[in-house]
């Protein structure tokens, strides 16, 4: 005896599924904007920076470590968690981090706040 069974699943949405890939696109560019801020912002130091700016690095490490990932229900941007996260949420907070009280020196932070009046333009029309 042979059984055979055949699932379909059709889209019968087509403007959900624009809504969804415009969103996930336009997502991807303002997750790379923001990275790309804030990786510029960062500038080598052996000299710590001033408090309320964004931190200095000494070999180039913490700009590295600044990554983004996209999906369909929103974006993640930041330093990725097994190398420096959490050295650099103590730079971001002013947190302790290996008996160590850093000062503020946010850098994540200031990156979305001047790339947010890009966003709503980059949306606009884009669903076509």
């Amino acid at each position: 005896m042979f059984g055979m069974s055949v699932k379909v699943e059709m889209d019968t949405n087509p403007l959900a599924k624009a809504v969804d890939d415009a969103a996930f696109r336009n997502l991807g560019h303002a997750a790379a904007a923001i990275r790309k801020t804030a990786i510029a912002s960062i500038q080598q130091s052996a000299e710590p920076s001033a408090v309320g700016e964004p931190p200095h690095t000494r070999r180039g490490a913490l700009p590295r470590s600044i990554l983004f990932a996209v999906d369909s229900e929103g974006a993640v941007i930041g330093p990725s968690f097994l190398s420096l996260a959490d050295v650099a949420a103590a730079h971001e907070f002013g947190e302790e981090f290996r008996g160590t009280q850093f000062q503020p020196r946010p850098f994540m932070g200031p990156a979305l706040e001047q790339n947010l009046d890009r966003f709503a333009s980059q949306w606009a029309g884009s669903i076509g």
